[in-house]
């Protein structure tokens, strides 16, 4: 029997142009997009909010987070990851979201299996990797909760 303890479970998430990489434990929950009036003074990267266990939590564009153009899921496969935050501000903001462009898929992956890669990087990533061949980005976390709650402009 194999060690699966330094498998690390992930969640692989398709924006427009990219895969998104983010462990399973920074993920509250996935919930079908449903959109909403955007406020008309709310930044681009802003789409909307969302209602979710009482909360009322920014719904964040990556895309647009990232200097691209903010784009609305199209049919039924758009889906809103809800995030646990981790930077300074989390007892202001415990949750935010980004709306995905389809249907996040699981990984379990080992520590050889993500490589590093060159790579130019938005605001919005933290950095590129190769999981088995295929490019990934891991967003920055921290930059996307300041621009939840509108403390740095994209």
């Amino acid at each position: 029997m194999s060690d699966n303890s330094q498998l690390l479970p992930c969640v692989m998430i398709p924006m427009i142009d990219r895969q998104l990489l983010l462990p399973n434990v920074s993920i509250a929950e996935v919930v079908d997009y449903v959109g909403s009036e955007p406020d008309r003074d709310a930044p681009e990267y802003i789409l909307g909010r969302l209602n979710w266990r009482g909360l009322d939590l920014p719904v964040i564009s990556y895309d647009a987070a990232n200097g691209g153009r903010a784009v609305i899921p199209q049919g039924n496969r758009g889906r809103i990851i809800v995030l646990n935050t981790i930077g300074q501000h989390h007892a202001e903001l415990p949750f935010m979201a980004i709306v995905t462009q389809g249907i996040p898929s699981q990984a379990r992956l080992t520590e050889d299996q993500i490589r590093p890669l060159e790579a130019e990087v938005g605001p919005a990533d933290l950095m590129v990797v190769d999981v088995d061949g295929h490019t990934a980005h891991i967003p920055n976390l921290e930059y996307l909760e300041s621009l939840a709650l509108g403390k740095t402009a994209a």
